[in-house]
């Protein structure tokens, strides 16, 4: 494999978790410049003097240099200013990230959810070289040759209406088949958790296929849906995109159609790998409840320790121990259920028309129906918390209809 070379910069000791992320694009750090500070400095991340200190090394290495990766996020000011001083390529953690879903997107959906990402990613660092050129200096774009910067930004907002708009239809498609499978009688259940927990094996694992699985970071950008075998319950089993820390909501917001479906599973299996060091394991854990609660996921939540095959029986108690001790894992997971809203069951039935199909389209967004049928009228049972239960019920008499029980 031809590793492609990079120095590090970072402003605390952190920085395994970056240095696995440049891994994943075969970027080999040579050399990394730790500068202690609470708050990167306004006009360029880093001190004049840790600059100068960068391209000393860049000028005496016998190694040449392709990228210059800073761990953590950088205004535009900062990333021009950064490149045009060391005179390399500057990636932020966000566009680290950003590069290795571009390469592991292989299907229609996620290459559409990158571009997107990627975009809104891009648009203030144009504004940026906009602002640059007006005021007379003549910047390429993110120090790739010579683009018109006005025009180009002109494009990126069209583009992002068309991406969006086919993001919606996609979206739109997968609700249908998700209706589809709960009116035909299948749980769903969603596999959630940090990039590279290994949840691509387990679905392995409890479908008896062979979806492929790479020990990488988010190998995973596309959902992959199989049936659980070894029940008689008819179970459909998701894999999801891996989560991961401090990532900007228009990131997520970009997957949104994909993690939806941890938040319409009747189950979520939060995987946790349980060989990493316990420190680890507590803030990825932690992040990855962020995110379950963050995307509104009302379902019962299974946190499941996975790669237990790698470690003694006696690491694996002594981690799960700590966990305990140090999360109350029990009693968070109780007080999130706790604080979601009390579920109520009760049946409708419903004329048989037009109005009514649009209605029972909208009670599956905002509900879950666990049981339809067509007769006369059609028959629903329906589970939602108790404002909503008033409001399907008024609607319900608008159209018509009545409650049953």
């Amino acid at each position: 494999m031809n590793h492609k070379n990079a120095i590090l910069i970072s402003l605390n000791e952190d920085i395994t978790e970056i240095i696995d992320l440049a891994s994943s694009l075969d970027y080999k750090i040579i050399n990394t410049f730790i500068q202690h500070r609470r708050k990167p400095d306004v006009n360029s991340y880093l001190g004049s003097g840790k600059i100068d200190e960068i391209k000393d090394f860049i000028e005496t290495s016998e190694k040449d240099i392709n990228l210059i990766i800073v761990d953590g996020e950088l205004k535009p000011s900062q990333w021009f200013n950064l490149e045009k001083k060391i005179g390399i390529d500057v990636f932020d953690r966000i566009r680290l990230i950003l590069a290795i879903f571009e390469e592991r997107a292989d299907k229609k959906e996620a290459k559409l959810q990158v571009k997107l990402a990627q975009l809104q990613y891009e648009r203030p660092f144009v504004r940026e070289l906009i602002h640059r050129a007006r005021a007379g200096e003549h910047p390429g774009f993110m120090a790739g040759g010579e683009y018109q910067v006005d025009d180009y930004y002109e494009m990126i907002k069209k583009q992002m209406k068309k991406i969006k708009e086919q993001l919606t239809s996609i979206r739109n498609q997968r609700e249908i088949r998700r209706r589809h499978r709960h009116i035909i009688g299948f749980y769903l259940v969603s596999l959630a958790g940090y990039t590279n927990a290994g949840k691509s094996s387990l679905l392995n694992l409890l479908s008896d296929e062979k979806v492929k699985v790479e020990g990488r970071l988010f190998s995973t950008l596309s959902t992959t849906t199989r049936r659980i075998k070894k029940k008689t319950i008819p179970i459909l089993v998701t894999d999801t995109v891996g989560f991961i820390q401090n990532l900007p909501a228009y990131v997520i917001d970009a997957f949104h159609s994909t993690l939806e479906e941890i938040e319409v599973a009747d189950v979520v299996l939060l995987i946790i790998d349980i060989s990493e060091e316990k420190n680890i394991i507590e803030n990825k854990l932690k992040v990855s409840l962020d995110e379950l609660i963050e995307l509104g996921v009302s379902s019962p939540i299974i946190v499941t320790f996975n790669k237990s095959d790698i470690i003694s029986k006696n690491e694996i108690e002594n981690r799960i121990e700590y966990l305990k001790n140090k999360l109350n894992i029990g009693n968070l997971l109780a007080l999130i259920y706790d604080s979601l809203p009390r579920l109520v069951c009760f049946k409708i039935k419903l004329p048989i028309n037009k109005e009514t199909q649009s209605f029972i389209s909208w009670i599956y967004e905002k509900a879950k129906i666990s049981d339809i049928f067509y007769k006369d009228y059609v028959n629903l049972t329906i589970e939602c918390n108790l404002s909503l239960k008033s409001k399907i019920l008024t609607k319900c008499k608008d159209l018509k209809g009545f409650q049953v029980s």
